[in-house]
């Protein structure tokens, strides 16, 4: 028997070429991806190393001088008051976005569609452009208030601006379609008989609901909170406007450390501080809900 004959040969040979042709496909991809990753390094990467280093530094040597500064009770609040906004903006969100997103993933196609489209025209708009309409809406005389005291369920104007309230209500409508743009994503890919089955097993709607597709959808649930929880945590126009100076967060101590006051060390250092105390939030939510595993993951 010859060696082209033998199957076994053949067969190693067959590997040995679907080997190269992987690693030929592979050293491909990767210098594709070398111009743009050089990019996201000089755009990215070098401006974050940058303000990571003035955070060490003072004057010419390093010190820890700008950390020792904003480990203050002034800050605390102001780290407090951020993530607190951000959290809340997130649950409220995802209340809110959540049945708008079960409604649509049960609707047909064009109807969705319809949905989508109504969702997303908030994007048509400038972001300044919504806070200054939030503004109006919400003053004194505007026309949440006024409506209010003419349907007779109030008496007095509701003070829903330059305060907390007013914050939450601007970046809430901010942040919604960024919240049901993941969590339709998720919902339309769960499989409607499993909620046939259940019913045939005699469990009733609600109980269906929270025991088969609730937990289907927690990838949607999980991807919408993430990012309205990030987004929110770097607002920086919409609390500025809405709040009326008596809501900081810490984009704008950072805007007043860097701009004001010119000191980019103090700026910086709030960044990184910012940076630590999220990424240490995850990685203690990771631990206890196992985000990998919704996903596939092992």
């Amino acid at each position: 028997m010859t060696a082209a004959s033998d199957p076994a040969l053949q067969t190693g040979d067959n590997a040995a070429a679907l080997r190269a042709d992987e690693l030929r496909e592979r050293a491909t991809l990767l210098g594709m991806s070398v111009p743009a990753l050089l990019i996201v390094g000089v755009i990215v990467f070098i401006p974050v190393g940058w303000l990571f280093w003035l955070s060490f530094t003072d004057g010419d040597q390093l010190s820890l001088t700008h950390y020792r500064r904003i480990a203050d009770i002034t800050h605390a609040r102001i780290f407090w008051q951020t993530f607190e906004i951000s959290a809340l903006v997130t649950v409220l969100a995802l209340l809110l976005g959540y049945p708008l997103a079960y409604l649509m993933s049960q609707l047909s196609p064009r109807w969705a569609g319809i949905c989508l489209i109504f969702v997303l025209v908030p994007f048509w708009t400038s972001l300044l452009v919504r806070t200054y309409a939030w503004m109006v809406l919400l003053q004194r005389r505007g026309l949440v208030n006024q409506t209010l005291m003419d349907l007779g369920i109030i008496d007095m104007p509701l003070r829903l601006v330059y305060n907390y309230t007013g914050t939450v209500i601007g970046m809430l409508h901010i942040m919604l379609p960024f919240m049901i743009l993941p969590l339709y994503a998720a919902l339309r890919t769960v499989d409607m008989n499993y909620m046939r089955a259940a019913a045939n097993l005699g469990a009733s709607p609600l109980r269906a609901f929270w025991t088969v597709f609730f937990p289907l959808s927690m990838p949607g649930v999980i991807a919408g909170s993430l990012l309205v929880f990030i987004l929110s945590l770097g607002f920086y126009v919409t609390p500025a406007l809405l709040g009326g100076g008596r809501v900081m967060m810490v984009s704008m101590k950072i805007q007043q450390d860097a701009g004001l006051y010119f000191d980019w060390g103090a700026a910086s250092a709030l960044g990184v501080a910012l940076l630590v105390i999220t990424l240490g939030i995850f990685w203690v939510l990771s631990r206890f809900m196992r985000i990998e595993r919704l996903y596939g993951g092992r």
